[in-house]
């Protein structure tokens, strides 16, 4: 008795001195989270330890509560005093629609969840599973409950392309294809594959309340999570054709020309109070073209309300309805920004509320009013619920600080830049390689931290990054390609003459180490003249200069004959031997496929090796995992000496449709940038979003920290590679066709196992299959985010064919084994692939990809254990050799957007170490039979270095 008064006492303790908005945990129970100090608060935040990536709230009887769904899938039910009421992991893959409902009348809410792994869930109020449905691979997407006069209906919908009547207890009542309705038709300016016209993929599903009390049922749907924002579909319940069909576009009495965008929130409010409920839409979007579209199905009209005045990023305009005295307002999130204004007002004015952070979903309870938002959108772990009643809201809005896993990574960063503040480089450990900050932006208050660096520390380089909106206006007749004559980019005016083009960026050069600059895009490469370029290198007079060109991709074979034979080859040729780059930040699965055409071949042969650097627009991509392995095995075959990465705010949108790239705390990005720099990468394309945090990444590079290995330091590539002959032509369709989402025919998936697969716009957050490569090979489950792929058994390298008959004649870049570590003389396996099967060395054998990764699995596991160390567990990791008898680990937290505190088991295999020991805290780890385990902090990371009696041979 006395212990348990005890714990009510320190609770109360706890609660009355902490000021915070974020929730403690009971003592008692892990489960039970207390309310904040300010009880009666107009804001409270609610930790979860997960990060809540949707908001619902569903009723028990009389009273509601919240339910959450993380970013693994896991669903919670939490009440309004902070109590975790219970939990239901699932699938382990993500939810992409959660709805809550009565099914059965006895006044408490079913859940039902949309999974990604195909399945239709239902759970109790008690959050235990009661059933659940599945057709087939393709993700689930939305999901509802709908009534009509004999009950409810769950009706669902997903990548299948069908729309699924389930009753009460989970049995199928109806299967209506789109097919049979749908006015969704692809388009292609490029000879790609497209998919069929008249299907579509369920966006949205709500019921629609009337003013007699009756529901009908609304389903938007398109065929693009990219360009389209889809048609809503009107259906009396159960009906096999809906009775209306309305385009969301804008009507012709629109005075202004407004560019709509995919769909991302989908809300129902009686706005005007006539029993009839209104439609609520928000775009998911660049910040520039986000829009909240309110639709009147009795008038059949659309309203629009521009949303601007947003800073740089991607995100979803998410509304609910607020009650203001005879007014209804709106609220809009957007970003880190809360809108206030009334929608039914022409140019209405905005009231405009801004907190630090954006958040990963709104919803509004309809029993209490109440304002709830899911988890801060940089792995945050809080529930926080506003009383929109109370006024103090938006003050408290404006300083809500979350707690939880947001405090823990800004202590665990404060910590290790403590830590590096009293670290010294060892004097035995060799030089970095060069690392060039090309699109660094370094804000007033961090300059003096730059110019500390750059005098003290020859790593890293600051280039002078220059953003030109005004590019050359040429004569282009002298181009002999029609394509290329009349292409501009909209985003450019072309003002520039010759010289004046020259004058400018030649100017870039004073006083810095080089200047890097779009000379071109895959919209328009000419967008500089190559005699321009030329002399803009010329004029550099041997400082670097990095032309980037991004997106530089042509389907038509005549297209990028010519655009390679006239301006790219000839740009290299020129380049070489004058610190020049050419950066290519190309998309999807380019660096494992496009780049072993016949058309690319020069660049895979290392003619240009010191020119051509491969980087990766990563965004819509679900292949990070694969373009990492493409890039690095070009990198260790000799085809170039560099490679290159990108960290901006849209690498986070895998699903267009719900585009939630707005975190303030670029940790994630941080953690990758960190992977990628341990694995060699030199030329850094950053964009800032937070350069005081994200300058803790200069400071490890300078003081040697992170140590940036060479080619031949790396030790944690495994034995065995991959070698990509000419690519199958439906798996490079597969992995370039990222944004159509009506690709799935499930005859197809059956009898067609592929290497690589499940690359398209069909499968957001899906789980890979059994044989793909990025199961068995870099350890990863599904199709979202593996920027920091753990790779247990070593980084898989997808390279060029080394032996056999598909291994090119007469190279300049010589063999793989030249380039790397001593230690992989005589151990390397080469297995060969085109994207869909295996093959033979001598060509005569050709393996399918579901049988014979069998194989490959086993050796990979055999083959790691002749490398030095391996690394298992929630981590990505990096062993190199610093010095000669010294090897560092980089371990990183590999929770993407999804951060967890980790543990990595280190396996010494080859060597026995004599100290093992973590470079910043000094902290030491014990080694028992050939193993340590060491923690990582959540959002974290360490470098361990590792020393050896003896010197191991470089």
């Amino acid at each position: 008795m006395y212990k348990y008064q005890y714990h009510f006492l320190l609770v109360v303790l706890i609660t009355f001195f902490n000021t915070t908005e974020c929730v403690s945990k009971n003592l008692t129970n892990p489960h039970v989270l207390q309310a904040s100090a300010k009880e009666k608060s107009s804001l409270y935040s609610i930790d979860t330890k997960l990060t809540i990536r949707t908001v619902r709230t569903a009723k028990n009887k009389e009273e509601s509560y919240i339910v959450g769904s993380s970013y693994e899938g896991t669903v919670v039910g939490v009440s309004y005093t902070g109590k975790v009421l219970w939990e239901n992991k699932l699938s382990g893959f993500v939810n992409h629609d959660v709805w809550c409902g009565d099914l059965d009348g006895d006044d408490k809410d079913e859940i039902v969840v949309a999974n990604a792994n195909g399945t239709i869930y239902c759970l109790n109020n008690k959050g235990e599973l009661l059933w659940e449905f599945k057709k087939n691979e393709a993700p689930m997407y939305a999901v509802t409950i709908v009534h009509n006069s004999n009950g409810a209906y769950v009706v669902a919908g997903g990548f299948d392309k069908n729309l699924y009547y389930l009753s009460p207890k989970g049995a199928l009542v109806k299967e209506i294809k789109t097919a049979t309705f749908s006015i969704e038709k692809p388009w292609s300016k490029y000879k790609k594959e497209l998919p069929k016209a008249h299907e579509s993929v369920a966006n949205f599903i709500r019921p629609l309340k009337q003013a007699d009390g009756t529901e009908t049922l609304v389903l938007l749907a398109s065929n693009n999570h990219m360009n389209v924002p889809g048609t809503m579909y009107f259906f009396k319940v159960l009906e096999d054709l809906p009775y209306q069909k309305t385009p969301i576009k804008a009507t012709p009495e629109l005075k202004k020309k407004i560019r709509i965008r995919p769909i991302g929130d989908f809300k129902t409010f009686d706005v005007d109070g006539d029993g009839n409920e209104e439609i609520i839409l928000g775009s998911s979007a660049h910040s520039n073209d986000m829009l909240v579209s309110t639709y009147d199905a009795q008038t059949n009209t659309f309203n629009f309300h521009e949303i601007n005045k947003v800073r740089f990023g991607y995100d979803i305009a998410q509304t609910v309805l607020l009650k203001h005295k005879k007014d209804n307002l709106y609220l809009t999130r957007i970003g880190n920004q809360m809108r206030i204004y009334n929608a039914t007002e022409e140019n209405a004015k905005e009231e405009i509320i801004q907190s630090q952070y954006a958040y990963n979903d709104v919803w509004q309870d309809p029993t209490t009013g109440k304002v709830i938002l899911a988890s801060a959108q940089s792995g945050g772990s809080c529930i926080h619920v506003l009383d929109v009643a109370d006024t103090q809201w938006k003050k408290e809005y404006k300083n809500l600080s979350p707690k939880g896993k947001i405090s823990e990574i800004l202590a665990n960063t404060k910590t290790t830049r403590e830590d590096l503040n009293k670290f010294e480089k060892s004097k035995e450990d060799y030089n970095s390689q060069p690392v060039y900050f090309m699109t660094e932006s370094v804000p007033d208050n961090l300059v003096g931290l730059k110019n500390e660096l750059v005098d003290t520390y020859k790593n890293p380089v600051f280039l002078n990054s220059m953003f030109m909106k005004n590019v050359e206006k040429f004569d282009r007749s002298i181009l002999s390609n029609a394509k290329y004559k009349k292409t501009r980019d909209r985003r450019k005016k072309y003002t520039m003459s010759h010289q004046e083009a020259v004058d400018h960026i030649t100017k870039g050069f004073d006083g810095a180490p080089g200047v890097a600059y779009w000379a071109g895009h895959g919209n328009d490469p000419y967008m500089f003249s190559i005699e321009t370029t030329k002399q803009v290198i010329d004029n550099a007079k041997g400082k670097k200069t990095v032309l980037i060109y991004p997106e530089v991709e042509e389907h038509s074979k005549e297209n990028l004959n010519f655009l390679l034979n006239n301006l790219i080859y000839p740009l290299a040729k020129y380049s070489q031997g004058k610190n020049a780059n050419v950066f290519l930040r190309s998309k999807n699965i380019f660096w494992l496929g496009s780049n072993y055409l016949d058309s690319w071949s020069r660049l895979m042969s290392g003619e240009f090796a010191d020119v051509f650097v491969p980087s990766m627009e990563e965004t819509t991509d679900k292949s990070m995992e694969l373009s990492l392995a493409g890039r690095m095995g070009m990198w260790t075959s000799g085809a170039v000496n560099s490679w290159g990465t990108r960290a901006v705010p849209d690498n986070v949108s895998y699903d267009r449709a719900r585009q939630l790239g707005y975190q303030r705390l670029p940790n994630h990005a941080l953690r990758m940038l960190i992977f990628h720099t341990a694995n060699g990468a030199q030329f850094i394309n950053n964009f800032a979003v937070d350069q005081d945090y994200m300058s803790i990444y200069w400071e490890l590079i300078a003081k040697g920290a992170l140590y940036v290995p060479k080619r031949n330091e790396l030790l944690s590539i495994s034995p065995v590679h991959i070698s990509m002959k000419s690519p199958d032509e439906h798996f490079l369709n597969d992995g370039t066709n990222v944004k159509w989402t009506t690709f799935y025919d499930e005859a197809f998936e059956k009898n067609n196992p592929f290497v690589f697969s499940r690359l398209n716009g069909t499968w957001p957050g899906a789980s890979v299959t059994a044989w793909d490569f990025s199961r068995y090979a870099a350890g990863v489950k599904e199709r979202r985010l593996n920027f920091l792929a753990p790779y247990e058994n070593g980084l898989v390298l997808i390279t060029p064919p080394q032996h056999g008959v598909f291994a090119a004649k007469n190279v300049v870049r010589g063999s793989l084994e030249k380039y790397m570590h001593p230690i992989y003389k005589n151990i390397l396996k080469e297995y060969i692939t085109d994207g869909r099967n295996y093959y033979s060395t001598d060509g005569k054998q050709t393996y399918k990809a579901d049988e014979y990764y069998k194989v490959i699995e086993a050796d990979l596991k055999e083959s790691a254990k002749k490398l030095p160390i391996t690394v298992s567990g929630d981590v990505a990791w990096v062993v190199a050799q610093t010095a000669p008898n010294h090897l560092r680990i980089t371990i990183i937290d590999n929770g993407y957007i999804n951060p967890q505190k980790s543990k990595a088991l280190v396996k010494f295999n080859t060597i026995s170490p004599v100290k093992v020991k973590d470079i910043l805290n000094k902290e030491e780890f014990k080694v028992l039979k050939n193993e340590t385990e060491i923690e990582i902090p959540l959002g974290g990371f360490r470098f361990i270095d590792v020393e050896l009696k003896e010197s191991l041979k470089k």
